[in-house]
């Protein structure tokens, strides 16, 4: 895991197995994402078929036309494979599963990718909750970690991407249409 500040600077590269909204398996990459002038939202839960992430992963779906409105692509990652993921999108939320994604879900089997971003628990071999929003420049503008109890909100990730979309200074609690310092 690293202790070093990744704010600010260029985000760690990375290209991993997934599942694209259409269910085939192609792969997620953000040099791609930023070869289409797209912000990135990079978000690692812990594993599949668990109870707080489904939550987190359908509500991000939800609201996707949000992100896409606002040039960000999201991708969803955990150390599961991407055949565990595709068996979770294909399992109705009803029986705890997902249903249709509106966004990739990323496998990192071999761990390089939450190393790289500071989110493993070795000792697990999963991911803690850490959210990134990455610009399309690729540089790391906000990084979010929390415990895996608890579930992050889409609103809150929606306020911030759109605060560092406004190049200008957001006072707390600044809120979208809001002006800044």
């Amino acid at each position: 895991m690293t202790d070093k500040r990744m704010v600010s600077k260029q985000a760690p590269r990375f290209e991993m197995d997934a599942v694209m909204p259409n269910q085939d398996f192609e792969k997620a990459s953000l040099e791609k994402n930023m070869k289409q002038d797209k912000w990135t939202v990079l978000f690692f839960y812990p594993m599949d078929f668990t109870f707080v992430c489904p939550t987190e992963i359908t509500s991000m779906s939800d609201r996707y036309d949000e992100f896409e409105d606002l040039d960000a692509e999201v991708i969803g990652v955990s150390t599961d494979t991407i055949h565990t993921h595709k068996a979770w999108i294909n399992t109705s939320r009803e029986e705890n599963g997902l249903g249709e994604l509106k966004y990739p879900l990323a496998a990192d089997t071999n761990h390089a990718v939450s190393s790289d971003y500071g989110v493993l628990i070795e000792e697990e071999g999963v991911a803690l909750r850490g959210l990134f929003i990455i610009s399309p420049e690729g540089e790391l503008m906000y990084s979010v970690v929390n415990h895996n109890n608890i579930g992050r909100d889409v609103d809150e990730t929606l306020r911030v991407l759109q605060a560092l979309q406004t190049g200008g200074l957001c006072p707390a609690n600044w809120k979208p249409g809001q002006s800044t310092l």
